[in-house]
């Protein structure tokens, strides 16, 4: 059965980064091939990951909103369908589905129920889906993130974050959404962050199932445009990723 996994968490609390080097362990520890799903229409994950997006969902919807003619006895379903499959990102031990941009003015709701119903049928091919959704929580209340097994909820080291993650949660039990387990991963931590930050954390009723540090090796990288799958397994940051995948139950150790 595919593993799915989904990151969620206010904008600039590290959910690309995370979603990356999850994506790298898993590889390397033999959970492959894994479908990465960038949900977020300021799409970036295909450059954590080193791996060139030709095409998102989000054009493809733009294209199909302008020009409406199809191929002889498809319809309007099977060729956005058929081009979600051509818009596939493949590498050797994952494939990226890019959300991309909004389809323009009005809703976004057409993209996001597309997502969620090729996702299941897409997901058949693989070993786990790690879903990197967007900044907002806009993802939850239209329920395009649903049938999750492990949803990490990252936050930054500010109160903010933190109350953003509680939010997360209240969500999901507001909608009775299908998330097997809900763990929080504060990032950038210094010392004594989270020691500050712990009555907003015992607040959010969300277990803390790690911390990821500060980890200048990821500022280098992203000065320098180097994907992220290529730090190095004794950083930082990723050796504290692989904690937290290792108490989840998703990689041993």
């Amino acid at each position: 059965m595919t593993l799915h996994i989904a990151i969620a968490g206010k904008g600039g609390t590290g959910k690309t980064t995370f979603a990356s080097i999850t994506i790298k362990l898993m590889i390397k520890g033999g959970v492959s091939p894994v479908l990465a799903v960038d949900a977020d229409p300021n799409a970036n994950l295909n450059e954590a990951l080193g791996i060139e997006v030709e095409e998102t969902i989000g054009d493809i919807l733009t294209k199909i909103k302008k020009d409406l003619t199809l191929p002889a006895g498809m319809t309007k379903d099977q060729y956005v369908e058929y081009k979600i499959h051509q818009s596939l990102a493949e590498s050797d031990d994952f494939d990226l589905l890019s959300m991309g941009a909004s389809e323009g003015p009005g809703c976004y709701c057409y993209a996001n129920n597309v997502l969620r119903g090729y996702i299941d049928n897409l997901s058949r091919n693989y070993a786990a889906i790690v879903a990197d959704n967007e900044a907002g929580l806009e993802h939850l209340s239209r329920r395009t993130t649903q049938n999750v097994d492990i949803l990490f909820v990252t936050s930054d080291t500010s109160a903010r974050g933190v109350r953003s993650a509680k939010r997360v949660k209240e969500i999901v039990q507001s909608l009775n959404l299908n998330i097997k387990k809900i763990f929080l991963v504060v990032t950038k931590v210094n010392e004594n962050s989270i020691e500050t930050l712990q009555n907003e954390i015992d607040k959010t009723g969300l277990e803390l199932i790690g911390t990821i540090p500060m980890d200048s090796n990821i500022v280098d990288y992203d000065l320098n445009s180097r994907p992220l799958v290529d730090l190095p397994c004794d950083s930082p940051a990723v050796a504290a990723v692989a904690e937290i995948l290792e108490k989840a139950g998703i990689i041993k150790n």
